[in-house]
């Protein structure tokens, strides 16, 4: 607000002159277009005439001496000032005609000092783009602000513009904090008004702070644009009336004037738009990003790499649903909620998908960017083409839908992250040949080119990787060894494109966490739960049941009667593997019609309640791509071949490893071991342990962007499996045997021809 400069003992004091002043013996009355402030009390009645705004205040004290003592008249106008309710005037400063005017600027606070203000301070309009500079100029000077030619001397420089991304902008912004002025920017064409925020010099973020953000919103039109080989964006018709851009200006000439005035508010800030279609109004948070390569650290991301991360004991919160992390899922909420926002967020929304049965909780939170690829048909067709989360409870899902965008945000290659480059040979025995991790059979790269011309984007088989060959490397931390690692950036971040001829990355590991333990927890657990599903998957073996029955919990009844409602059915395998940690698939199949619609979701946990409850969740992520479908094969929601081969040919009959082995007895929770802990720092490390005891190394990467503050890892263990088709020697063909699952290793050929496509 604005603040008093002159001292009172010049000026005169009086209501603001946004009230109507109506007093009787007992009271006073303020009217206002707020609302009505009543004083109450003989006393402020009796002073309430003297503050007509023509008296000093040692005047007034002096005229009040004769109705209360002075101490007290002065302890009342005190008081008053405090409240905003009453203000100081210079008789000699020029006052605007309009009495509206004068009311205004009381209302925000100093009328007069706001009058002074606009006086002696010039204001600088630019146009960028298609937007009119003689429009905004004539605005400003109705609105009786001084224009002014670039000048130092302009106190805020007021930039319209037809596209916040347009380049323009970041080269005002630049010239700007050099000049050490703030500027406005403002968008009054189209259907929609942009207005703000006002960038301050050294004090928020930047422009191209903004600008980072808004791109991030834009996948869909990155990937027509590079569909259709255009090098910049892609122009798109104006939609205005001369009335919606009229308003949009005079927005912006009024949020000048309030700042050239001294008013200071949040909500300056912020990103305010106006659609004038349905006169929805909104305003987005503006974040700073400490990594900035224009106001902040341009460095800041690549050092933090370059460092081991730094894991503590973190106490599990008491009430934490089916996560067993940090903070409980309203928690999370409430922190981070501002991620999801439609431009200033790294997320534009998270909303329940309209397409699942009232009974299933889950979430979509907007563009997974682990499918950022350069086709339109990766976008239109990939199952999980929207992040999404999943819970019993809506705040349990919509915890994981945040979550998980932000995974798949930080996870995203932006350009500052740490990297070495050189190739596999000079780096010496820290490089990690990147197959250690991928897994790829040597038959796979002979006949790559046949896979991927009929293969999904998921089951691409890239390139065989070049030892000789200089490429950027990123260090990985190992919890095993505590010595740093390093594997090919590209496989550690997703690019649009996928660079040639490298390894691609992919989801598995990738985990956010209240707290960067939590975040190291659940990247393990989903390295044990994907490496599970393979050897079940591709071995097709018949796992023991799990006992719904002895899982007695609501949830699950609840959920089961959903399903009998729905015409499916509904089971879950035990699909624990060597390493001992609990992991589940939960199933279920239409019962009603030939296409059985089947299918799965899984979970890996300490708990086994816990995994069973993350398994039945996450297949109510998948149920909505089956729910419209019809007997005729069609209404399913995806165009992945793939995909729609399994709703419409598998079953329970043709696939017989998806049911249970009758010769085995259902597992109930007291099957298993009890493996839980009540920290998480003791959970990773008992995690790490045991995987080392099977002669497995973890390896972390710490992901967490400075400006989304929520912790993100990827967690790398070499060795495990990824549930796609991945079919090198090691724990595919070896654990089974093991396990007594299989009397020897399967053979290649023999293996699942369907590969995994959740």
């Amino acid at each position: 607000m604005l603040s008093n400069a002159a001292g009172p003992d010049i000026r005169t004091v009086g209501f603001k002159r946004h009230l109507n002043v109506q007093t009787d013996e007992e009271a006073v009355y303020l009217l206002s277009s707020r609302g009505v402030t009543i004083l109450h009390g003989t006393d402020v009645a009796a002073l309430a005439p003297l503050l007509d705004g023509t008296r000093t205040l040692p005047r007034l004290l002096r005229e009040a001496a004769g109705r209360m003592p002075v101490s007290e008249a002065g302890r009342m106008v005190a008081e008053l000032a405090k409240a905003n309710l009453i203000g100081y005037r210079r008789p000699d400063a020029a006052e605007p005609a309009d009495p509206a005017c004068r009311a205004y600027w009381d209302l925000l606070g100093d009328g007069s000092e706001a009058t002074a203000n606009i006086a002696r301070t010039p204001l600088e309009v630019i146009a960028v783009g298609r937007a009119d500079r003689a429009a905004a100029v004539e605005a400003c000077r109705a609105a009786g602000l001084t224009v002014a030619e670039p000048s130092a001397a302009a106190g805020l420089c007021l930039v319209v513009c037809d596209d916040y991304l347009d380049p323009g902008l970041g080269a005002i912004d630049r010239r700007m904090r050099a000049a050490g002025r703030p500027w406005l920017p403002a968008k009054p064409l189209g259907a929609e008004t942009w207005l703000g925020p006002v960038f301050i010099p050294d004090d928020g973020p930047c422009w191209s702070c903004l600008a980072h953000r808004l791109r991030a919103h834009r996948a869909a039109e990155d990937a027509v644009r590079r569909a259709m080989g255009a090098s910049g964006p892609l122009p798109v018709p104006e939609a205005s009336l001369a009335a919606g851009r009229a308003l949009g200006l005079q927005a912006a000439v009024l949020e000048a004037a309030k700042w050239v005035a001294g008013v200071r508010q949040d909500a300056q800030r912020t990103l305010f738009t106006l659609d004038t279609c349905t006169l929805r109004s909104a305003h987005h948070p503006v974040t700073r990003r400490p990594q900035c390569p224009e106001c902040g650290d341009a460095l800041l991301m690549a050092r933090r790499g370059l460092r081991p991360p730094v894991l503590v004991p973190r106490p599990k919160a008491p009430d934490t649903g089916s996560n067993h992390r940090a903070l409980t899922p309203g928690q999370v909420l409430e922190r981070h909620g501002h991620l999801a926002d439609p431009l200033t967020g790294i997320v534009a929304e998270i909303v329940r998908d309209p397409q699942v049965p009232e009974a299933l909780a889950c979430y979509l939170s907007g563009h997974n960017l682990a499918l950022a690829g350069g086709t339109l048909a990766e976008v239109r067709g990939g199952l999980r083409r929207l992040s999404g989360g999943k819970g019993v409870t809506a705040e349990e899902a919509r915890a994981g839908a945040l979550c998980e965008a932000v995974e798949r945000f930080c996870g995203t290659r932006q350009g500052d992250e740490a990297v070495v480059v050189g190739s596999l040979a000079e780096l010496g025995g820290s490089a990690l040949h990147p197959n250690a991790c991928q897994m790829y059979h040597e038959r796979q790269f002979r006949e790559r080119n046949r896979w991927n011309a009929t293969h999904s984007a998921f089951q691409q088989v890239c390139a065989p990787f070049d030892p000789r060959r200089a490429v950027e490397w990123t260090p990985v931390h190992s919890l095993t060894t505590g010595r740093q690692r390093l594997l090919p950036t590209s496989m550690l971040y997703f690019t649009s494109p996928a660079a040639e001829g490298l390894p691609w990355a992919d989801s598995n590991g990738n985990a956010a966490g209240s707290s960067l333990e939590d975040a190291v927890v659940q990247g393990l657990l989903e390295l044990v739960e994907r490496d599970a599903v393979a050897l079940w998957w591709y071995n097709r073996t018949r796992p023991p049941a799990m006992d719904l029955d002895a899982f007695d919990a609501p949830w699950l009844a609840g959920l089961r009667d959903a399903y009998g409602r729905m015409n499916r059915d509904l089971w879950a395998l035990d699909l624990t593997s060597d390493l001992g940690i609990p992991a589940v698939v939960a199933l279920s199949r239409r019962i009603d019609q030939p296409a059985e619609d089947i299918a799965f979701g899984f979970g890996a946990h300490f708990d086994p309640r816990l995994a069973l409850r993350r398994a039945v969740t996450e297949m109510g992520q998948l149920l909505p791509h089956a729910a419209g479908a019809d007997p005729g094969g069609t209404g399913y929601r995806t165009d992945d071949p793939a995909v729609l081969a399994w709703w419409t040919r598998a079953t329970v009959r043709n696939q017989p490893y998806l049911l249970p082995d009758p010769a085995e007895s259902p597992r109930a929770p007291g099957h298993f071991d009890d493996m839980s802990r009540d920290d998480l720092l003791e959970d990773v490390q008992a995690a790490t342990a045991l995987l080392e005891r099977h002669g497995l190394e973890v390896l972390v990467l710490d992901q967490t962007r400075p400006d989304v503050g929520l912790p993100v890892v990827k967690v790398v263990v070499p060795g495990l499996r990824h549930y796609w088709a991945r079919f090198a020697p090691g724990r595919l063909y070896d654990v089974p045997v093991q396990l007594g699952l299989r009397d020897r290793p399967v053979a290649y050929e023999e293996l699942n021809p369907i590969p995994m496509f959740a």
